[in-house]
């Protein structure tokens, strides 16, 4: 079962490296992140702007850029592909534009803040921590389910490199991730990731450009997906003629596609929406707060945005080749998502293939690692010292994240098991649930004074409830309907928020005076000296 060739031997030996390198990294955090809860979950908000850009979008792009975005790109062209990039480019931009600097100085200001459940609860002064607890019940759910993702990545990868046993290696994977992500806490979540990123960019850029070699050109390329119907359409999108088991048919050595599916203005809209997303993304605000600065922000958006444009493209671009260099390669849509890896086979030696595979690891790895983190510290620090122990310990709740780590690492395993699981559909699912739940409200947080904690609890229970409602009731139906969730919720959740806080009280003084004034607070010094008792600063 785990039998290698000699050039299969030289690939695991540059995936080896790459795992001591990243668990090299938690170690070396160990001693630093255990010294505190604050440390252990922010990293005393002391991480630079190149760290803090790469590690958020390593974070964010998890298994789905390297596998899900080329698989998606090679079964059904340039349309669905196109359109969610284009909305997850704006998306990044915006978030940084419009969220970053603003929730830096908002979560030292909210009781110093090293939670995105607590900057929640603080923000409307909420002393019984319910909005605090209501989203870490949310993370948690919808963390599960994208932890689950990154492990079916590790499964994939193993088994059409070698074919290994997908779930042993699955396992294997998520167990890695566990392992570095309980040692070492958010400096080594960050430090990781930066490497990560890193590589990822790398492992794109050398795969992009070798299948336009092996190709001959885009030309080539080119002409060949225009005579697919649809294949290169913005407007439409490429239908592959399957049999009853999902499977594209072939005839004379070619994949068979049937009439092209329109792709409307509605559809454009929904997929776009993806880009709503990000202000709700925990792992991408959590490195928001952790950033040494706020004049720094605007260096890591440069660095954020073109890490996001570049790498989208050449995802997309490799999987638009490889339909041409292996037309029939791959015949259904979650084999589909292993063209990066089968691309890497056939054109680098064993030991460079090797190193970029470990991209794939890097991808999903770097998210894995942030979603158990950030699970497990909203449930410690929101859940067991916010509501059941105030007087907890910094050790205590240490324990009980790492406990609710191991948890997690178990449902995760649990949804990964399905090695059929296409990497693309379980993403968009948590991705919907966490940006219509969160989104909504970090924008009314950040902007509209007259939130209240009511109005932010009806718009995370709106937002989540409409994602599982759609999804799973609506969406079948078709049509209009058909729409990508966290478009309606995300809508629904800013109605749910607005309509809640004007039909109930205001907000007391004291939350209103810190919103009118927290962006002109100098948080920096603050920010590091602050002594944490019950979430409250000393000075």
């Amino acid at each position: 079962m785990f039998t290698l060739q000699t050039g299969d031997a030289l690939v695991v030996l540059a995936i080896l490296v790459y795992f001591i390198v990243v668990l090299t990294i938690g170690f070396i955090y160990a001693k630093r992140s255990n010294s505190s809860a604050s440390e252990y979950f922010l990293g005393g908000r002391k991480v630079g702007p190149w760290f803090t850009a790469l590690s958020a979008e390593a974070s964010d792009m998890s298994g789905y850029l390297l596998m899900g975005l080329p698989g998606l790109a090679y079964f059904s062209g340039a349309s669905d592909v196109g359109w969610t990039c284009i909305g997850l480019a704006i998306g990044t931009y915006l978030n940084w534009l419009l969220v970053a600097k603003r929730l830096r100085k908002y979560s030292v200001v909210a009781g110093n803040s090293i939670t995105l459940p607590g900057f929640y609860s603080n923000r409307f002064h909420d002393s019984k921590n319910i909005v605090a607890t209501i989203a870490a019940i949310i993370i948690l759910v919808f963390f599960c389910v994208y932890c689950g993702s990154c492990f079916v990545t590790c499964g994939k990868l193993f088994n059409s490199l070698f074919g290994w046993d997908y779930s042993i290696m699955m396992v294997f994977g998520a167990l890695i991730v566990f392992l570095y992500t309980m040692v070492g806490g958010y400096l080594s979540v960050v430090a990781t990731d930066f490497v990560q990123g890193c590589l990822m960019f790398f492992a794109l850029a050398i795969v992009m450009i070798g299948s336009i070699a092996m190709a001959g050109g885009v030309e080539n390329t080119v002409a060949f997906l225009q005579d697919i119907p649809g294949y290169l359409s913005m407007t439409s999108m490429a239908v592959p003629t399957v049999d009853t088991e999902g499977i594209q048919l072939v005839q004379g050595g070619q994949p068979l596609f049937g009439v092209p599916a329109e792709y409307g203005f509605i559809t454009i809209i929904s997929t776009l929406s993806w880009g709503l997303g990000y202000f709700g993304m925990p792992q991408v605000l959590v490195r928001f707060m952790g950033i040494r600065s706020e004049d720094e922000v605007k260096v890591s958006r440069r660095i954020a945005v073109v890490w996001v444009v570049v790498s989208m493209f050449c995802a997309v671009a490799i999987g638009m080749i490889g339909r041409y260099l292996m037309p029939t390669e791959l015949l259904t849509q979650s084999a589909a998502e292993s063209i990066f890896i089968v691309l890497s086979q056939v054109m680098l030696p064993a030991f460079l293939c090797g190193i970029v595979v470990s991209g794939i690891l890097a991808a999903s790895m770097s998210s894995a690692s942030s979603y158990l983190l950030i699970t497990g510290s909203s449930v410690a620090e929101n859940i067991f010292r916010g509501v059941f122990k105030k007087d907890a310990t910094d050790n205590q709740v240490l324990i009980v994240s790492r406990i609710t780590l191991a948890a997690v690492l178990l449902f995760g395993i649990f949804v990964a098991w399905d090695e059929n699981s296409v990497i693309f559909q379980v993403v968009s699912y948590a991705w919907a649930g966490l940006g219509a739940s969160f989104g909504p409200l970090t924008l009314f947080s950040l902007y509209w004074r007259r939130t209240n904690k009511a109005g932010a609890i009806a718009g995370m229970v709106t937002g989540a409830a409409t994602v599982l409602i759609w999804h799973n009731l609506i969406k079948p139906l078709g049509g209009v309907f058909g729409i990508y969730e966290l478009l309606p919720a995300f809508l629904l959740g800013c109605i749910a928020i607005v309509v809640v806080s004007l039909l109930t009280k205001e907000p007391e003084q004291a939350v209103l005076d810190e919103f009118d004034h927290y962006m002109d607070e100098p948080t920096e010094e603050r920010s590091l000296d602050t002594v944490l008792e019950g979430g409250i600063p000393l000075q």
